[in-house]
């Protein structure tokens, strides 16, 4: 005995044409995995010989931190012979006694040979002296600029034998020794966990439905467990046409660290229309 069909919306009647589920039908919780936020390999930009590496693997680090020196002898020594040449002021100083005798020279010179005491070629003299004098302290004071700016070349080329984190995190992985040679190879790798960075894949039919900013949840597997909130950062343009699915990128807090980067995950995403 056939059973009348019950009558079919026009969303389902089009959902059943397009081979797919209505959209209220997709689902909204997809796997993914947890990164860290980033990951950076920190190597020196200067050739050198590793003196210090002051943090090891599994250390916490704070921005900026010292992390590891290479040997700096020869530099810490130019730096303190071009501050004895930014400070010396003996030159400056005679340059000075030399241009105020000079306008003395010229002043009384000049009164002097406008009452006809002393002949032209003296008073041309003194301005010549007065004039050169001027120019002896004006030498001296280029000389002391190119001297502190030698010396800040010094101090930057000292600076390169330090090495510091660019992010806070945690060291994962080290890989040079003191007294070894780093030739601009990765001495130490520290990636940021907070926050931590979390990658899924979604099926094509969640286009529109998700967007940069909105709040999803992430459920770390065991034993971790746990249901956090975690925000849209990334929603990917481009569709991988043979796979059906684009990519979606979200930030994680993790400001405690409790949460390991590394694991598998559930995220879920909130209904929404099409």
């Amino acid at each position: 005995m056939n059973m009348p069909s019950r009558p079919l919306t026009l969303a389902v009647a089009l959902a059943l044409l397009a081979g797919v589920a209505p959209a209220s039908a997709q689902p909204s919780t997809f796997d993914c995995l947890i990164y860290p936020f980033v990951h950076v390999s920190v190597s020196s930009s200067v050739e050198g010989v590793l003196d210090k590496v002051l943090v090891d693997r599994g250390d916490l680090v704070k921005e900026d931190q010292v992390i590891a020196t290479l040997e700096s002898s020869v530099e810490k020594a130019i730096v303190l012979q071009a501050k004895a040449r930014a400070e010396v002021e003996s030159a400056l100083k005679s340059n000075k006694v030399r241009e105020d005798f000079g306008v003395r020279r010229f002043v009384r010179t000049e009164d002097m040979y406008k009452k006809d005491l002393v002949p032209l070629k003296e008073m041309d003299e003194a301005e010549t002296s007065k004039i050169l004098a001027e120019l002896g302290v004006l030498e001296a004071q280029e000389g002391r600029k190119i001297a502190e700016t030698e010396l800040e070349r010094a101090k930057a080329t000292l600076a390169l034998r330090t090495l510091v984190s660019p992010v806070t995190g945690v060291v994962t992985e080290r890989m040079l020794a003191p007294g070894e040679f780093a030739k601009q190879a990765p001495i130490l790798k520290v990636a940021q966990i907070h926050p931590l960075r979390v990658e899924v894949l979604v099926p094509v039919a969640m286009v529109g439905r998700i967007t940069t900013g909105m709040r999803a949840e992430v459920a770390p597997e065991a034993p971790v467990g746990g249901t956090h909130l975690a925000k849209v950062t990334v929603v990917d343009r481009v569709i991988d046409a043979a796979s059906g699915t684009f990519g979606v990128r979200l930030e994680l807090p993790n400001a405690d660290y409790k949460l390991p980067a590394g694991l598998k995950c559930r995220v879920r995403f909130p209904s929404a229309p099409r």
